[in-house]
């Protein structure tokens, strides 16, 4: 019998490990009580959380406290009660935010508990601020396109320039 507690001890642990792996290469995670949601819906919701590359767990709670706790994460514990799943992106750390807001102003089931990004545990609100702003990809594509402004500027006056002494040899 004390064998059998023993594997019981080494398999949970394992799962605890696992968790903490989760939280430690995540780029984010947020946590939500998913409690009331359609089968329908949950599968809507992690097709769509999986088609930005972050993917969603049900995790039992006393699992997930003590993976935080041993992941550095163990403010979070506060945000473990109830049904609780987390949607861990190791890639993008807003699209759970944007995909997860989304879907809980659609739908009134999910509640967003808290979860970290980048390292910082993060509220509801601060999640719903981060959910706010332009993808990873669009605020790059703006970078660019600032960063291509004076070029582009410096062209139009060498071409300018070119163009008038053009003019000027034709005269």
């Amino acid at each position: 019998m004390n064998n059998l507690s023993e594997q019981a001890i080494a398999v949970k642990a394992k799962h605890v490990d696992a968790v903490v792996d989760k939280f430690n290469n995540a780029t984010s995670a947020i946590v939500v009580d998913y409690r009331g949601l359609t089968v329908e819906q949950v599968t809507d919701l992690r097709k769509q959380l999986r088609d930005a590359g972050v993917q969603m767990n049900v995790i039992k709670n006393k699992v997930l406290t003590r993976a935080a706790d041993k992941a550095g994460y163990g403010d979070l514990n506060e945000v473990f009660a109830g049904p609780t799943a987390v949607a861990f992106s190791d890639e993008d750390p807003i699209a759970p935010a944007k995909i997860l807001k989304k879907f809980a102003d659609s739908v009134d089931a999910l509640e967003i508990k808290g979860g970290y990004i980048e390292g910082k545990i993060v509220s509801v609100d601060e999640i719903n601020t981060y959910a706010t702003l332009p993808s990873r990809e669009d605020l790059l594509s703006m970078l660019a396109s600032e960063l291509q402004a004076p070029v582009r500027n410096v062209a139009y006056a060498i071409k300018a320039i070119v163009d008038k002494g053009d003019e000027g040899d034709a005269a």
